[in-house]
């Protein structure tokens, strides 16, 4: 087989290419600015301690519960075993049905379930 004279020069083109991207440093790119604090919130404005999460910690024989509120209201019980992986039983239309979720283990895409409405 005879060779294209061809190959040994687009060789040299991916190679010279190449060569840059592979000379740059790994470490921090030159110019960065460390990031401004960010501003106070307005004047008269609180947080309302009602709306921030409860979790209460419970021991059940030998498993570990946690019971997740906001606004007095369960919405989800994480079950962590004295042996095994810790499971979450959720409530998702708020009507205090639990169903397992093991999504909120490992890297899965857990997608926001905002209330929107509420009476």
């Amino acid at each position: 087989m005879k060779r294209s004279p061809l190959v040994p020069l687009v060789a040299a083109l991916l190679l010279a290419l190449a060569l840059p991207v592979a000379a740059q440093a790994p470490g921090k790119p030159a110019g960065l600015q460390p990031i401004p604090e960010p501003p106070p919130p307005p004047a008269g404005f609180e947080l309302d301690p009602s709306l921030e999460p409860q979790v209460t910690i419970l021991k059940r024989g030998t498993d570990t519960v946690e019971e997740f509120r906001v606004g007095g209201k369960l919405y989800m019980i994480k079950v962590t075993p004295a042996h095994g992986i810790p499971y979450y039983m959720v409530d998702r239309e708020g009507y205090g049905n639990f169903t397992r979720d093991d999504s909120y283990v490992g890297n899965n895409i857990r997608p926001p379930m905002w209330v929107i409405f509420s009476w």
